[in-house]
């Protein structure tokens, strides 16, 4: 079954315009109609619901008078090649004569009793702020550009500056740093293994010393012993 007409005037009908710069909070009034001869109940939804801070966001509308809703967008990076997705939705219901409980009235109705009107954001940046965006778009690819520019010349003219003898100068340096590194391993080596003969002729001196003190301590404590006999 088709859902009835809306019964609320929407002002503007299609559209709700912002209009930037976005950098703080951009309002724009949607002003809703009741032309009939009863009240209405009305719920304002969207679907960016994080984006836009709606008040008042649902009511009612006496029969013949109008309310303003102030739509607010939250400040964002505007980028003009993307294109507004987000819409809003004016859903509406003829108020019961003895009405005490409007969200209970929500609950209870029926698909065919409700009635939606719908609109879809639009984005417009002023003609300035568009030039100087794009002005600024503009500078940074010019200097990423020069920036690419003048690394790639410095480049060449490093290499175009050093002529054949530099560049035999630079490897001939280069041999020579490669043979004072090998000598160097090599006299450490040479080192490694005179420590390692130093520490071969010390064990048996070093073992024999700890054997003729052994023998000389047994000695004396025969020689007391033998003096103790003599004695008794």
């Amino acid at each position: 079954m088709a859902r009835p007409e809306q019964v609320l005037l929407l002002e503007p009908q299609h559209e709700l315009k912002f209009r930037g710069p976005f950098t703080d909070v951009v309002t724009t009034t949607l002003k809703l109609a009741n032309p009939t001869d009863r009240n209405v109940c009305f719920k304002v939804k969207t679907t960016a619901p994080r984006r836009y801070c709606v008040r008042p966001n649902s009511g009612v509308i006496d029969a013949g008078t109008s309310i303003n809703v102030s739509v607010m967008l939250q400040p964002f990076d505007y980028d003009p090649n993307e294109k507004s997705k987000h819409k809003f939705m004016v859903q509406s219901l003829i108020a019961p004569p003895d009405m005490t409980d409007m969200e209970g009235v929500w609950k209870e109705a029926k698909p065919e009793e409700l009635m939606d009107s719908k609109l879809r954001c639009v984005f417009e940046m002023p003609i300035e702020n568009e030039k100087t965006h794009e002005i600024d778009s503009n500078k940074m690819m010019s200097s990423s550009l020069l920036k690419t520019e003048s690394s790639t010349l410095s480049m060449k003219s490093m290499v175009s500056s050093l002529d054949d003898g530099e560049v035999k100068r630079i490897m001939e340096e280069c041999k020579r740093l490669q043979m004072e590194v090998q000598r160097l391993r090599e006299e450490n080596k040479q080192i490694r293994q005179e420590d390692d003969g130093l520490r071969m002729r010390k064990s048996p001196v070093m073992a024999a010393q700890q054997s003729s003190s052994s023998s000389v301590t047994v000695k004396e404590e025969g020689l007391s012993i033998r003096y103790l006999r003599q004695e008794r």
